[in-house]
C-alpha cells in the first residue's frame, strides 16, 4: 500500500486498513503534538481515494475495520466524504466499522444534518483530541477552541450517533495546584460530552515541540509519575454518568487502568490508590517500555 509520510492511528485501530485521504492534520498548532510538523495539510484527490481502495480490495480481499487517516479526514467537504464511505461500503462488503481523528474546529465546521449523513452513510467512529476541560490550558496549549466550543463539537457528535472516543492528556497542566485544576474539569467536561469512551495518554515532550522546548528551557516542570495518577483518581472521582468505558493502557501511562464507570469505579480506584500509597515505582511501567 502507498502512502505519504509516516501514518499515525489509535491504538484500538490496529486492526483496521488505513486509508489516507488528507496529509497532515488541519490545524496542526497543539503545541504538545509532533505528529504532523513535517507536512503541509493538504486533502488527497477523490481518483486517488478510490486507487487506493481498489489497491486494498485486490492485496486483502474483504475488510471489517476501515481508519482514515491522517490527522482530521472529517475535515474534507461532505459531499466528498460521503463518496469515500459509499465507495468502501461498495468495495468491501463486511465493512462495519469506519473510523477516524476529528479535529474540534472541523467537527463544528459541519452541520448536524451533514454529520448525520455521515452517520447513516458509515462513519461509525470519532476519536476527538479533548485534552483537557480546562479553558485556560486549551488556550495555553493551542488547541483552537475553548471548553465551551470543544464541548459542543463532542455533543454533536454524540448527537449524530457517532460512537465518541473522547482522548486526554493526564499531566498536560504540569506540576502543581493547575493539575488537580485540569483533572477536574477534565471530569466536568466528560460529564457533559458523555462519550462512550474515555482514553487517557500521558503527556510526553516529543523533540521539537513547543512543549519539548518549554521543558528544556524550564518553563514547563514535568509532573512525576505519582502525579499523572492522582490526576486519574480526580477525574475518576469527579466523573459521574453510567457506562463510560475508560481507557488507560495506551504505552504513555505509567500505570495502565481499564474499566467502566460507574461500574467497576471502586476496583480502578483501588489499583491507583494502591500505587499512591507505596510509590512503588516497581508497580509502574518502566521509561523505557513507555511509548507515544
Amino acid at each position: 500500500m502507498r502512502y505519504e509520510g509516516q501514518i499515525f492511528r489509535p491504538f484500538s485501530e490496529a486492526n483496521s486498513y488505513l486509508l489516507q485521504c488528507t496529509i497532515g492534520c488541519s490545524h496542526n498548532q497543539c503545541t504538545f503534538c509532533g505528529m504532523y510538523k513535517d507536512r503541509k495539510y493538504r486533502v488527497r484527490s477523490l481518483e486517488e481515494i478510490k486507487e487506493d481502495i481498489r489497491m486494498a480490495k485486490t492485496q486483502y480481499g474483504d475488510l471489517e475495520k476501515v481508519f482514515l487517516c491522517d490527522g482530521d479526514a472529517v475535515a474534507i467537504e461532505t459531499d466528498a466524504l460521503l463518496e469515500i464511505l459509499h465507495t468502501l461500503y461498495r468495495t468491501f462488503p463486511s465493512l462495519r466499522h469506519v473510523g477516524t481523528y476529528v479535529g474540534p474546529q472541523s467537527t463544528l465546521a459541519k452541520t448536524m444534518s451533514e454529520l448525520a449523513a455521515l452517520r447513516a452513510a458509515g462513519l461509525t467512529k470519532a476519536y476527538l483530541g479533548v485534552e483537557t476541560g480546562d479553558d485556560r490550558l486549551l488556550a495555553e496549549i493551542k488547541k483552537g477552541v475553548t471548553a465551551a466550543q470543544m464541548l459542543e463539537a463532542g455533543q454533536h457528535l454524540v448527537n449524530a450517533d457517532i460512537n465518541l472516543s473522547s482522548m486526554v492528556l493526564l499531566g498536560i497542566a504540569g506540576k502543581g495546584k493547575r493539575a488537580a485544576e485540569h483533572a477536574i474539569a477534565t471530569a466536568e467536561i466528560t460529564n457533559k460530552m458523555k462519550p462512550r469512551y474515555l482514553a487517557a495518554l500521558t503527556t510526553t515532550p516529543v523533540p521539537g515541540t513547543v512543549l519539548y522546548h518549554k521543558v528544556q528551557k524550564g518553563e514547563f516542570e514535568m509532573p512525576d509519575p505519582f502525579d499523572t495518577l492522582e490526576e486519574m483518581k480526580l477525574m475518576f472521582e469527579n466523573i459521574t454518568i453510567d457506562n463510560l468505558k475508560f481507557v488507560g493502557v495506551h504505552a504513555s501511562n505509567y500505570l495502565p487502568v481499564s474499566g467502566t464507570l460507574q461500574k467497576d469505579k471502586s476496583k480502578m480506584l483501588d489499583a491507583v490508590n494502591a500505587v499512591l500509597e507505596t510509590r512503588d515505582r516497581d508497580a509502574l511501567r518502566s521509561e523505557q517500555m513507555r511509548g507515544l
